[in-house]
């Protein structure tokens, strides 16, 4: 094991997606991240998933803010803050410019009711954001940042560049960017782990939410399939 291979393991979020296990790597390697790398998603299913991935947008934005109001510097605040800006502007315009293309109509949109999965995870995400420490925080957003970022780092080379609702999906979640947000929440959530004994309460309520939220990524995928 080199140095920097051993260094890694020994990070509080390298031990968390570790102990995910197989779970992760079901959301990593699931068919939808295929599938719309390929263009060949059927539009049912994207339909489906982007109704009710949009749903939970607002939760996610309470628990960034939250996580912002709860860091220990302007230093771990900046970059977060510049993530919220493109999560409310270029992400957001996304998904309207998507239901225009798919012809998803508001009232389709406002008389579809919430999945199971999309109220477990609004759940957690404004649960923990009101209720939740800063580790547990952290741990819900890096789940839903570096999960997304694993998946379309495989599949990029692949991606086929001819509909937009697909690529930039993809384009959305790699490049410098994003990959310097993820790695920023890793790096805060290993320092709130570092400041805690190994069998800390604080690391287990972590941990915890940290699995949740791996589980409810696969369960989104699955539901748009399953719906």
């Amino acid at each position: 094991m080199s140095n920097e291979t051993a260094k890694d393991a020994d990070r509080f979020t390298e031990e968390m997606r570790v102990a995910a296990g197989e779970e992760w790597e079901k959301v990593v390697n699931h068919k939808f991240t295929n599938e719309i790398a390929a263009g060949t998603i059927d539009n049912d299913v994207l339909k489906r998933y982007l109704i009710q991935d949009f749903r939970f947008l607002d939760a996610f934005v309470q628990l960034l803010c939250s996580i912002i109001a709860k860091a220990r510097s302007l230093g771990d605040r900046i970059p977060l803050c510049q993530f919220a800006a493109v999560i409310t502007s270029k992400e957001a315009t996304y998904f309207q410019r998507c239901f225009d293309k798919l012809g998803v109509s508001d009232e389709e949109r406002d008389n579809t009711p919430d999945a199971d999965c999309t109220i477990g995870f609004t759940n957690l995400m404004a649960n923990t954001a009101h209720n939740g420490t800063l580790i547990e925080m952290l741990a819900v957003i890096t789940v839903c940042e570096w999960s997304y970022m694993s998946w379309g780092n495989r599949v990029l080379g692949g991606t086929v560049r001819e509909r937009f609702e697909c690529f930039e999906w993809v384009d959305l979640h790699t490049g410098e960017n994003f990959e310097s947000i993820v790695n920023h929440l890793r790096y805060m959530l290993d320092k709130e782990g570092a400041a805690e004994n190994a069998d800390s309460d604080a690391k287990k309520a972590a941990t915890k939410k940290f699995m949740e939220a791996v589980q409810l990524e696969q369960d989104f995928f699955n539901f748009a399939y399953n719906a």
